[in-house]
């Protein structure tokens, strides 16, 4: 339960620094382009707001959810449109008291929340732990979609680990989510940190190797950069083919950024 606080905590952390990014937009700023086509700010604050409803009613209400995601799995990207459209139309003001209500109560739910229930979602069910850190992850990538719409800055933080272990854990799935067999090679995976301290995952004589800066694999595995333009490195076909296809969320294969986007 130790690592469920601390990851509850650095949830609310997540949100509480792209709270302070949104809360002072005017209505204007909400319906700025983000590099995700077709969606503003709005949209992006939006689809955290639906995605927190839906990860409380999976630990609240399973067959509820699981009845919402029979929907979901008919027309996956139109039913995530869906929802991010739903309060993109929203008064500003209110989408943000709704998204801060959505994110106490998944704070408060992960906190009731059986350890070692599996809870379903999009893609394979998860623990409470695992959605914690799926929640971080979704708040950081669609945080960093909302900082290069504004042009605005955000300073690397140690939460990062906790999506580089989301990246690293779902490399089986970005292999059957593009189709192909997830590969039995293990990868070394050595990432350094914002404080200059090396994160590793995997065994240290793998010869398949994924190396670089922390911050750059949270962005190639978010797909909110191209792999050309980060200091990522990998050794050996498997990793060379992973980095291609890395994804460390649900549903189908994303699209990404091209490369020089943000150049």
């Amino acid at each position: 339960m130790t690592d469920l606080i601390a990851l509850s905590a650095d949830l609310r952390a997540e949100g509480d620094e792209l709270d302070a990014l949104v809360a002072g937009l005017d209505d204007q700023s909400w319906r700025t382009p983000t590099p995700a086509e077709g969606w503003t700010v709005a949209h992006q604050v939006s689809h955290l707001a639906w995605t927190d409803r839906l990860s409380v009613l999976s630990i609240r209400d399973p067959q509820q959810f699981t009845a919402e995601l029979g929907d979901a799995l008919a027309d996956p990207t139109g039913f995530v449109e869906a929802g991010a459209a739903e309060g993109a139309v929203e008064d500003p003001a209110e989408l943000l008291r709704r998204w801060r209500r959505g994110r106490s109560e998944l704070t408060a739910a992960l906190a009731l929340a059986d350890p070692d229930t599996k809870l379903p979602w999009f893609g394979p069910p998860m623990k409470p732990l695992s959605m914690a850190t799926a929640r971080i992850m979704e708040t950081w990538a669609h945080g960093q979609d909302v900082v290069d719409a504004l042009g605005a800055t955000r300073r690397p933080t140690a939460r990062l680990r906790h999506i580089a272990h989301l990246g690293v854990r779902t490399r089986g799935f970005a292999f059957q989510a593009n189709g192909m067999s997830a590969p039995e090679d293990p990868v070394r995976v050595e990432l350094t940190g914002p404080e200059g301290a090396v994160w590793s995952w995997g065994p240290e004589d793998a010869e398949q190797r994924v190396t670089g800066s922390a911050l750059d694999f949270c962005l190639l595995v978010t797909q909110r950069r191209h792999l050309d333009d980060l200091d990522v490195t990998a050794t050996g076909e498997v990793a060379r083919t992973w980095l291609g296809i890395a994804q460390a969320f649900a549903g189908p294969p994303g699209g990404g950024r091209t490369a020089g986007q943000f150049s």
